[in-house]
C-alpha cells in the first residue's frame, strides 16, 4: 500500500507515514458502505411522528343517517376518514427506525471507504489542528487550500479544538470533529477528509481486524 504525506504548517509534506494494507488496502464494497449510512440515518430519527386513527378523533359513533331511502350515499359516524376532520387511515404512529449492523459489518465498511479515498487521493494527513486565536482569517490563511480546492472539507482530530472551532463555523462546507464522533456518514459526504496524524493512527489501530 502506498504512503500518505504528513502536511506541515507549511501545507507541503514533509515525510510519509506508511499506513496498513489490512485497512487501507481493501476493495470498494459499495454494499457494505450503503447498508452502515442506512443504518447510521435510521439511528438519527425521532419517529415522533403520529396521527390520529378513527377511534382517537373526537366526534360521535352515531350512524348520520339511515342506510337507505335519503338519496344519499351510505354512511356511518363522523369519524369516518372519508369525512374532514376524520381519522387517518394507515397513518404514521410513534416508532423506532433503528436497525443495528454487527461490529464487524460496520468496520468493514468504514475500512473500505478509507481504502477508497486513499486511492482517490481525497484523504489528508496533517501535523496538527489548533489556532492561537478564534479568527476565521486566520483558520482561512491556514486552511485555505483545501477550503478552494474542494467543496465540503472535515476536519479529524483526537479532541476538538475550540479554536479552530469557533473559527471554522462560519466556512460554508466545512466541519471539524473529534475522533469519537467521526461517522460512517460523514466520511461518505466529505468530499476530502483531513485527519491530524494521532487521530489517523488511533482510527487505524481500532479498525485493525
Amino acid at each position: 500500500m502506498g504512503n500518505v504525506s504528513v502536511l506541515y504548517d507549511s501545507m507541503e509534506p514533509q515525510r510519509e507515514v506508511k499506513l496498513p494494507e489490512e485497512v487501507f488496502a481493501l476493495p470498494y464494497r459499495r454494499d457494505l458502505i450503503h447498508e452502515a449510512v442506512r443504518a447510521h440515518r435510521a439511528a438519527q430519527r425521532l419517529g415522533t411522528h403520529s396521527t390520529k386513527r378513527r377511534d382517537e378523533v373526537s366526534g360521535s359513533g352515531k350512524k348520520l343517517w339511515k342506510q337507505k331511502h335519503t338519496g344519499r350515499a351510505r354512511m356511518g359516524e363522523i369519524r369516518s376518514p372519508l369525512w374532514y376532520h376524520g381519522g387517518i387511515t394507515f397513518g404514521p404512529k410513534p416508532r423506532d427506525y433503528q436497525f443495528r449492523l454487527s461490529r464487524k459489518t460496520r468496520q468493514a465498511a468504514v475500512r473500505s471507504l478509507l481504502s477508497e479515498r486513499v486511492r482517490r487521493g481525497s484523504l489528508k494527513v496533517i501535523d496538527g489542528l489548533s489556532l492561537k486565536e478564534p479568527r476565521t482569517k486566520e483558520f482561512l490563511a491556514r486552511f485555505g487550500k483545501f477550503v478552494n480546492e474542494y467543496r465540503t472539507v472535515m476536519f479529524v482530530d483526537e479532541a476538538r479544538d475550540k479554536n479552530l472551532h469557533l473559527a471554522s463555523r462560519n466556512v460554508p462546507g466545512v466541519k471539524l470533529t473529534s475522533l469519537n464522533e467521526l461517522n460512517i456518514y460523514d466520511l461518505a459526504y466529505y468530499e476530502a477528509v483531513i485527519f491530524t496524524e494521532k487521530a489517523l493512527m488511533k482510527l487505524t489501530e481500532g479498525l485493525k481486524p
